[in-house]
């Protein structure tokens, strides 16, 4: 029987990898569609609104990544119990969001001594404003970023955080460990890890 469940995407980690992470988690069989970045000018006016990833599910189609982790996260008991728990995921969410466009400068650049200099600036008011908040968040919530226990935010930062590696050059994490134990507890669970082992290899 073939997959209820189709996750289109590029053939990259990026923002649609930690819906891969819940589908895996929550045993749901996927069809994990890879597009080619060359051929996504012939399939963009396809899509509900031009931008991936989308989740096709008995004839509908939707978009928006953070939407569709909702949606899992709820399928596989990954939200909150409550509006409020739901709102503190969000909130948890929204602000680990907030700093990937913060990266894109560095990622622009072409210019090595600029994208050096936005690099340091990254690093100064972004990195060193938000990860030491998000380091204290976990050391609260009992080694998760919220509500005392494993959610979808946990998975959110363990597949949106090697990028900030990758972009910095750096392991960023270094100077946090409650975030990085966080991240190597997320890719240690037995769903995840056996995940990791059999998924496509990509730059990012």
């Amino acid at each position: 029987m073939a997959p209820q469940y189709k996750l289109t995407y590029f053939d990259v980690t990026g923002v649609a990898e930690a819906c891969r992470y819940l589908f895996n988690y929550g045993g749901i069989e996927f069809e994990d569609v890879r597009i080619k970045s060359e051929n996504w000018p012939q399939l963009k006016d396809k899509t509900p609104f031009g931008v991936l990833p989308i989740l096709e599910h008995n004839g509908k189609v939707v978009g928006q990544s953070l939407a569709i982790n909702r949606y899992l996260a709820k399928k596989v008991k990954l939200a909150g119990n409550n509006d409020w728990e739901n709102l503190e995921i969000d909130a948890m969410v929204d602000t680990i969001s907030d700093l990937r466009p913060k990266l894109l400068p560095i990622v622009k650049e072409q210019d090595e001594s600029k994208k050096k200099a936005a690099i340091e600036t990254v690093k100064k008011d972004t990195f060193d404003v938000y990860l030491p908040r998000l380091e204290a968040a976990v050391q609260k919530n009992n080694g998760y970023l919220v509500l005392g226990r494993l959610t979808w935010a946990d998975f959110y930062f363990a597949t949106i955080s090697p990028a900030y590696d990758l972009t910095i050059r750096e392991d960023v994490l270094a100077k946090y460990p409650n975030l990085k134990a966080l991240r190597e507890k997320v890719n240690a669970l037995p769903a995840i890890k056996k995940w990791l082992e059999v998924r496509p290899k990509s730059t990012f």
